[in-house]
């Protein structure tokens, strides 16, 4: 049960509702107590999808059967609207996954398969990824990823609210996400407690983008506001341990009737403000936000806006356990292989050993002594021709003062200062843009965070388009003399090369810039050096030329040829 409740796929949850409106007492993991009521909820309350499916033979299915010869059944998850969802085993591969089930004559089959397949075409990696989506012996049946090392956010609220950081993280990585979901056209229409997991290594991952709704047949005149309401709803029970409607649900206690939504540090103290009034600018609050002087966010992005405008909530610090206290071992104590004493007796103090009383012993202090008589007499010799140099100079004071002037005041040299970024924006010569709302990220003095690129098949030379980049606004014209740059791959091998150009934008073509400099390394830092230090506002870091690199989870990038910016510092 316990790996049931993390890596299911979210089938068992609340009824047909969106989160806007009443959600039932189900269960995640499909206990067949609950799988009568939930059929139950749905007549009763109706849903935002298209209606009741019409009446369709689930497939005779049990544990062992094989689909296409490859996915063997383990255990049945749960069973509901004339659909099951399966724990199963892709014999190929040898790992586990998830899978869906219904008949190909479901109402709702063609727009699962249909849903299945475009969720699939995403291929981000902060979704719950769908493996296969196949029509076959009169069965539609949905494959996906099964993350065993996954804790959905249900049972992580179960011992109480998240910590600050946790929060910010959450609702960070889930409202890019969904953003990044959008703009391709999907929506999710059920994001709950139940579809939102964090992994072993701290990343939060979504399930059931589009599937589970059309698996529900539920829809949505404004997919956006939907989702986002969610999100801020999930906001809400990551602060609070409730869920922000009067109803029980998802394990979490509804808010009390006839008081309405109230914010999440008016329900529990202490929790963050900056993230309670976020919560509220998600949430559909009838007018609550307008006391607070801020606008509601209505989609995913302008979520992702808001969160970049708030200050970054850092990890707590870790605590410190003093050390115990150091016991010296009988053996160190120079007992050991002694009896015991008897309990009540006084035991003597060792009597210290005597001092060096030997011949070796006298000999040995002699030496010492000469030793220092040897090195004072030598520094009494060279501290008195020091004094005697000293006084041959001065005699040469005058002659050395009826030099040139000028010679006094000989040019110093300039230490160089590190110059301020005022702006940046990703410079895009052809093809599509990389990570454009990620710029700021490489001149935030955080090592942790930058701008990515996509990874590509070919390399380490770009061949695609003639470089990816991001030109700098430094405020006004600075003189330029270096660039230090900070990467999150090393290996063969990455190209930088320096511009000056006279815009912010990619109106202006490479060819019209004026090159400063170019590096290549197989490091994960690099300074390109400007021969001539010259004037400009805006330069263009341009790369060429990236190293390969894996799958990297924590920057959410698949394996390739890439590079990734931690941090970027100009010099002048």
């Amino acid at each position: 049960m316990a790996e049931r409740s993390t890596a299911a796929v979210d089938v068992a949850d609340s009824g047909d509702e969106p989160l806007t409106a009443q959600a039932d007492q189900s269960t995640a993991d499909g206990e067949a107590q609950n799988r009568e009521r939930d059929t139950e909820n749905n007549e009763a309350q109706g849903s935002g999808g298209t209606g009741r499916p019409e009446k369709a033979s689930p497939p005779e299915l049990h544990s062992g059967h094989k689909l296409a010869r490859r996915y063997r059944l383990e255990e049945c998850v749960t069973r509901l609207d004339g659909f099951s969802s399966w724990r199963a085993v892709d014999e190929k591969l040898r790992r586990a996954v998830g899978v869906h089930i219904l008949p190909a004559d479901h109402s709702r089959a063609r727009s699962v398969l249909a849903a299945a397949r475009s969720s699939a075409l995403l291929g981000d990696p902060r979704f719950v990824q769908v493996l296969d989506a196949v029509e076959e012996n009169d069965v539609v049946y949905v494959v996906h990823e099964w993350l065993p090392d996954a804790t959905e956010l249900t049972a992580l609220l179960a011992p109480g609210p998240l910590e600050p950081h946790d929060a910010y993280q959450m609702v960070s990585q889930i409202a890019a996400a969904m953003a990044a979901a959008h703009r391709e056209g999907l929506a999710h229409l059920r994001l709950n407690p139940n579809a939102v997991l964090r992994t072993s290594s701290g990343q939060w991952r979504i399930r059931g983008l589009a599937v589970n709704a059309a698996l529900r047949g539920i829809t949505s005149d404004t997919p956006q506001r939907t989702d986002t309401e969610a999100i801020g709803a999930l906001l809400y029970a990551g602060l609070t341990q409730r869920w922000p409607y009067e109803n029980d649900a998802y394990g979490l206690s509804g808010l009390p009737k006839d008081v309405g939504l109230i914010a999440p540090d008016q329900v529990r103290a202490g929790v963050h403000r900056g993230l309670s009034e976020l919560s509220m600018r998600a949430l559909v609050n009838d007018g609550a936000t307008a006391s607070r002087h801020e606008s509601a966010c209505t989609t995913p992005e302008e979520l992702v806006k808001a969160i970049g405008e708030m200050p970054r909530i850092r990890p707590p610090e870790p605590a410190f356990t003093a050390p115990p206290e150091y016991q010296r071992t009988t053996y160190q104590q120079g007992t050991y292989g002694r009896p015991a004493p008897h309990p009540g007796v006084t035991q003597p103090l060792a009597a210290p050993p005597p001092p060096l009383q030997s011949r070796t012993g006298r000999a040995l202090k002699w030496a010492v002594s000469a030793l220092l008589i040897a090195a004072l007499g030598l520094g009494s010799w060279q501290l008195a021709d020091a004094l005697m140099d000293q006084g041959n100079q001065s005699d040469d004071t005058n002659q050395t003062q009826t030099t040139d002037d000028n010679d006094k005041g000989a040019e110093k040299i300039k230490a160089p200062k590190t110059l301020a970024v005022k702006g940046a924006q990703e410079y895009v010569a052809g093809g599509d843009a990389q990570h454009p709302d990620d710029v700021g990220l490489t001149y935030d003095t955080s090592a942790t965070t930058g701008w990515r690129t996509n990874s590509y098949n070919d390399g380490p030379e770009i061949v695609i388009k003639p470089g990816v980049g991001i030109v700098y606004d430094l405020g006004s014209e600075q003189e330029v003399s270096a660039a230090a740059l900070a990467f999150r791959y090393g290996g063969n091998h990455t190209t930088i090369k320096l511009y000056a150009t006279d815009s912010l934008g990619s109106s202006t073509p490479l060819s019209a810039m004026k090159k400063l400099g170019e590096v290549t390394t197989s490091g994960t830092s690099a300074k390109v050096s400007v021969g001539k230090p010259v004037k400009s506002r805006y330069v263009l870091v341009w790369m060429t030329a990236m190293p390969y690199s894996g799958a990297d989870a924590a920057n959410y990038s698949q394996p390739g040829y890439k590079q990734a910016i931690t941090n970027v510092q100009f010099t002048g």
